[in-house]
């Protein structure tokens, strides 16, 4: 893998700073956090009618979508993609039941 998620997230995190007039993540920003999760909302809706439609190309611009916005979502939490690399590194080989089932204790 190359260091795209890190260098998205060092752009995400100077955005917070930005004038909202002169950058698309620096406006999501002030209009917070409802204007981003709708955002995510909206991205996950076309991921999954690129899916249903099948179309590759397609499916995977929408996925970039989907993952550009949930990345300004951690920015705005104060995380970044380490922790949910983190996450899935914790995760890693359990199996999906054995995870789940830690998840109710």
């Amino acid at each position: 893998m190359n260091d795209i998620l890190e260098r998205l997230s060092r752009i995400l995190e100077a955005r917070k700073q930005a004038d909202p007039d002169s950058s698309y993540v620096a406006g999501l920003y002030a209009k917070g956090l409802d204007a981003i999760l709708k955002k995510i909302g909206e991205e996950a809706a076309e991921t999954l009618l690129a899916a249903k439609d099948g179309v590759p190309d397609r499916i995977v611009h929408e996925v970039a979508d989907l993952w550009f916005h949930t990345l300004v979502l951690l920015a705005q939490q104060g995380l970044g993609p380490d922790a949910v690399l983190e996450e899935l590194e914790r995760r890693f080989g359990l199996s999906g039941l054995e995870e789940k089932a830690r998840r109710r204790t």
